[in-house]
């Protein structure tokens, strides 16, 4: 910590050749003896001269130094810790690895383990709307169900058509998983965590755990266990119980975070609660903007100012507080009682903070948090206005995004490329320019195509000489095979398995 202090604003630390001034004539007031050397005899000085009653030890000069030092250094802006941009609050990603190997058939919980696991999956997405989730289904092979979306409604389409006898390979290869869905995460560039929901963890799994980040593990099952259902239905298959010693022995020395399954919503919150803490701490370590906490010396210098009720005192500060303002510049004067104690930006930052974004947007001067205020509050068009104050590459990402939502991709586009020259290497950027890029292209297209005639032909006429020869018969064949694309259904499980077939007969030797 003490290798990240600074000061934001490091000229106001000139200030603090004021108080040792203030102390200096202070006291060179303060010495009569020195005053009437000179003018009295040496041995008149103690019969004329009355010294001051020196019980007092607290003087003014003393406490209003040290009320200046307190401020000059929280004006300074002393900080040590990174805070996140304000549009990353909600880009917190997860990749849900399922356990789907045959033990996770038990149903030690109601109705079974894995479809316990299906309804938890819906409450995870339940407790983060917008938030990006992806899923990643494992037993001897680890495969994608779905990657990196903030569609819920897809992801539970798929998830709830999970089951064991989809996976080509029995087993339990968690190590696979994990890497597979680490992968899903740096290919992203974005900063998340991964959930595991299994019934117990090998030792191989260890080795891939440690190059993780963030891993949380969600223990499925019972340590008494239970009958395990036979895949066609006819009674049981054996009997599982939850691992929870090798779980916790696995958390111990990969640092995963772990706890078990229960019946009510008590470990969603816990999976919530370590997902946001876990990108709160990556997007802090990695973000550009530095967390003022000069703001915190107001507190002592609250209190040393109520030693200015003393008797005596109170005259010096009614001038420091009714004279002193009328030197001031009039910008500086308070309109109101919030003015006399909250800047604009403090005061738009609390209305923003109540879900007031356009009441707060009026209030900003900074012109990012005034972007952001109108971002969130839908007027894009203002905001784009307000980020194009800032030439930062974080102005230029943020009047891009803006820009996007108005579908105006060429700007966009440009606007994504400012940001990358000021900062090469940012993936988000990158990721949302190949975004605007796609979108560009499918505007492009959609605009070149010729509008379709609503009008209804007089009549239509067959050219059967096509259906004759060779390439009337491939042209035929093309038309069929089409249509019965057109008309093929399949269910997501059905999908899923013929996927799951076609990679793990790939991947072997």
């Amino acid at each position: 910590m003490m290798s990240d202090f600074h000061f934001l604003r490091p000229w106001w630390l000139l200030a603090l050749l004021l108080p040792p001034l203030i102390v200096w004539l202070s006291a060179r007031a303060g010495d009569i003896r020195g005053r009437w050397t000179g003018m009295i005899a040496p041995h008149l000085m103690e019969s004329l001269i009355v010294e001051p009653d020196h019980r007092n030890h607290m003087k003014p000069a003393w406490l209003l130094a040290l009320v200046l030092t307190i401020a000059v250094i929280g004006v300074a802006g002393p900080t040590w810790q990174r805070e996140p941009p304000p549009f990353v609050s909600d880009t917190a990603s997860l990749v849900i690895a399922v356990d789907l190997s045959p033990s996770m058939d038990a149903t030690d919980i109601t109705p079974s383990r894995i479809e316990r696991v299906k309804l938890k999956i819906h409450d995870i997405l339940a407790a983060r709307p917008g938030a990006r989730s992806a899923v990643v289904a494992y037993s001897g092979t680890a495969h994608l169900v779905v990657p990196l979306t903030d569609d819920a409604a897809l992801i539970q389409s798929y998830t709830d058509a999970l089951a064991t006898p989809l996976m080509p390979k029995p087993g339990k290869d968690t190590a696979a998983a994990l890497r597979l869905a680490d992968q899903l995460l740096r290919s992203d560039g974005a900063s998340g965590t991964i959930l595991l929901m299994t019934d117990g963890a090998e030792e191989q799994a260890i080795q891939a755990a440690s190059d993780i980040g963030s891993l949380v593990v969600l223990g499925v099952g019972t340590e008494q266990g239970g009958a395990i259902k036979s895949a066609n239905g006819g009674g049981t298959a054996g009997v599982s119980k939850l691992d929870l010693t090798a779980l916790k022995d696995f958390g111990r020395q990969t640092g995963a975070a772990v706890a078990t399954i229960t019946d009510d919503d008590a470990d969603i919150r816990w999976i919530t609660e370590r997902v946001a803490t876990n990108f709160t701490q990556q997007t802090a370590s990695d973000g550009d903007r530095w967390r003022d906490l000069g703001w915190w010396l107001i507190i002592p210098v609250a209190l040393f100012f109520a030693l200015s009720f003393r008797r005596g005192w109170v005259m010096k500060v009614a001038v420091l507080i009714f004279v002193l303002p009328f030197f001031s510049p009039p910008s500086a004067q308070a309109g109101s009682l919030a003015d006399m104690w909250l800047t604009a930006d403090q005061q738009g930052r609390l209305a923003f903070e109540h879900g007031e974004f356009a009441a707060a947007a009026t209030l900003f001067h900074d012109p990012m948090w005034k972007g952001t205020a109108f971002y969130h509050a839908g007027r894009f068009q203002e905001a784009v206005n307000a980020f194009a104050l800032s030439d930062t590459e974080e102005g230029w990402f943020d009047q891009a995004n803006a820009l996007m939502h108005l579908a105006q991709f060429e700007d966009a586009i440009t606007a994504y490329g400012n940001a990358l020259a000021k900062r090469p290497d940012w993936p988000e950027a990158q990721a949302n320019l190949a975004l605007a890029r796609t979108l560009l292209k499918q505007q492009q297209d959609e605009e070149s195509q010729p509008e379709q005639p609503n009008e209804k032909p007089d009549s239509i006429q067959f050219d059967d000489k096509g259906k004759k020869g060779k390439a009337g018969q491939i042209d035929m064949a093309e038309q069929t095979s089409e249509m019965w694309i057109k008309n093929i259904q399949a269910s997501p499980a059905d999908l899923m398995a013929r996927k799951f077939a076609i990679e793990a007969e790939r991947r072997a030797p």
